[in-house]
This record gives structure tokens, C-alpha cells and sequence, in this order.
């Protein structure tokens, strides 16, 4: 229907492409081939040194390079990475910050995207303008404050520390779920209250269902953010029972080395769970993120 409309102008290339010469557009297919090819590399080299090394002894390791293969797969690393690394506890306590985290992040997010983007007044105008400068703020520049409020607050070296911080500074998401509330027609606001509902009744019956996509992708974006995070962790929850993933393999560096082999062996098992919802949800992640940037 698009290029119907468009007519023979369309055909998926820019004008400029179509009038170039074959030579140039060979170039231009040639380098972007190349360039796709270099992003491919960039990401899969990475992972190909972390999986081999994973499998090869100390001695191995420090004696051969980075793509020898080991004389054999040694399983010992995986052993020692998911029981010394206190692997299982990391994933439980991650997985606890992450539930509370998540669910607490919708409910503000959305809440508040609400009120900004359908109540707007100077208030709402000025959080906005307050929350963009939030984002121009580097966050290593207000650690000593935070610090010093989690502290007073009683909250260092708890799980509350770092769920309120991850709860209470998300204006990515709240940003996206604005940009999500611009195609909802107020119209269906003014409906419901013709009708004789509240405006918490608008919220939880029309806003919320029609959130869901935005909601997929938020949730998919905070798990990865939540997951991988290892300064929030470390600074917040210093004590070895309060580990989470990305803090559990760092017991396997001490003040006379690091046991490298162990570490990628752990970093291979805590890729596991965010690869699989990777591969199971991505298409709520494209979907959510095209879906609210454009407006209809």
C-alpha cells in the first residue's frame, strides 16, 4: 500500500543511489558490507576468546594464545566458577532485585509518563525540563551524595539500596512510556469520564493495557541494565551473602592475580539466562522501540 502510494519514487533506495553509477554503488554495497561485517567480528571475537579460555586449564591459559584450542574440555572451570563463585546465590539475589526493581519501575513509570503527558501544565513542563537535565548530569559526579543519603538512611549493604536507586532514577523509561502515551487518543480519556470514571480508573482500564508493548520493552531493557550492572552492586552491597551475578566471579581476583580461566568459565554461565530471554523476547524489543518512536 506504501509504494502504491508513493509510486515508482519508492523502491526502498534513495533517489541519490538510484542515479549514481554502477561503480559507485558497488562501492557503496561494498562498504556497507564490510562495515557489517567488522560490527559482526567486533562482537563474535569477544565471545570466541571467553568460551575458549573457559575450557582451558591455568597452565594453558598463560602459556598458549588466545584462539589455541585446549588439549581438552576441562568442565573443572564451570565446577568451580558455579560453586566458589556462588554463582546460584548471585542469581537469586539478582533475580529478587530485578522482580521488585521491574514491577516497582512500571508502576512509577507509568504513573508518572501519565501525569506529564496528559496533565500539561507548568509543573509538568518543568519535571520535564528537570529530568532532562538529570540525563545531561554524568552519575559518577552525584555518587558522593547518593552515597551519603543511602547511608544515612540505613540501607548500605542491603538489597534496598540498590532496588530503591534502580526504582527511583529511571527516566529512560519514563521517557518511553511518554513517547508511547502520544498515540493513545486523549479521546478515550474523554470517553471514560463522560461515562463517569475516575482518572486511577483511567490509569488501570485504558492507559495501562495500552502500555503493554512499551511495558515489554522497559522491562526487557531494565532486566539487561539490572543484570549486567557491577558498580551499583559492588558500592551498595559490599558483603559476600548479598553477591549478585555480576559481583560473584569477582572473588576470583585477589591481590596476587586472577584466576582468568575460572572468570570466563563464570562469565560463559551468567550469559545463559540473558541470551535465552534475549532469543525469546526480541521481538518485543524491535517491535516496542519502532512501535514508540513513531506517531501516527
Amino acid at each position: 500500500m506504501i509504494n502504491k502510494k508513493l509510486g515508482s519514487n519508492y523502491n526502498g533506495k534513495s533517489p541519490a543511489f538510484r542515479e549514481s553509477t554502477p561503480f559507485a554503488r558497488f562501492l557503496a554495497k561494498l562498504a556497507m558490507h564490510i562495515f557489517m561485517w567488522l560490527a559482526v567480528l567486533m562482537v563474535i571475537i569477544p565471545l570466541l576468546v571467553v568460551i575458549i579460555g573457559s575450557f582451558k586449564t591455568n597452565k594453558e591459559f598463560f602459556n598458549t594464545e588466545v584462539f589455541t584450542l585446549p588439549d581438552k574440555l576441562n568442565i573443572a572451570n564451570y565446577k568451580e566458577a558455579f560453586i566458589g563463585g556462588k554463582v546460584l546465590l548471585g542469581l537469586r539475589n539478582t533475580l529478587i532485585i530485578i522482580v521488585i526493581s521491574c514491577a516497582g519501575t512500571i508502576i512509577t513509570g507509568t504513573m508518572t509518563a501519565f501525569v506529564l503527558q496528559r496533565f500539561r501544565t507548568m509543573l509538568s513542563r518543568f519535571i520535564k525540563a528537570a529530568f532532562l537535565l538529570a540525563t545531561l548530569l554524568p552519575n559518577i559526579s552525584m555518587q558522593v551524595t547518593v552515597f551519603q543519603i543511602v547511608n544515612k538512611m540505613g540501607l548500605y549493604d542491603s538489597m534496598l539500596a540498590p532496588i530503591i536507586l534502580y526504582i527511583g532514577t529511571d527516566i529512560i523509561s519514563i521517557t518511553i512510556f511518554i513517547q508511547f502515551l502520544n498515540n493513545i487518543s486523549v479521546s478515550l480519556d474523554e470517553s471514560a469520564i463522560v461515562d463517569g470514571a475516575s482518572y486511577p480508573r483511567i490509569y488501570f482500564s485504558i492507559i495501562l493495557p495500552n502500555l503493554l508493548p512499551a511495558i515489554a520493552t522497559v522491562l526487557i531493557i531494565k532486566f539487561v541494565g539490572i543484570y549486567n550492572d557491577f558498580y551499583t552492586a559492588q558500592l551498595y552491597m559490599p558483603s559476600k551473602k548479598l553477591g549478585v551475578v555480576s559481583t560473584a566471579l569477582y572473588r576470583f581476583i585477589g591481590p596476587y592475580g586472577a584466576k582468568w580461566e575460572i572468570i570466563f568459565a563464570g562469565i560463559v554461565i551468567c550469559i545463559i539466562p540473558t541470551l535465552i530471554m534475549f532469543l525469546a523476547l526480541q521481538k518485543y524489543i524491535y517491535n516496542g522501540l519502532v512501535s514508540g518512536s513513531v506517531k501516527e
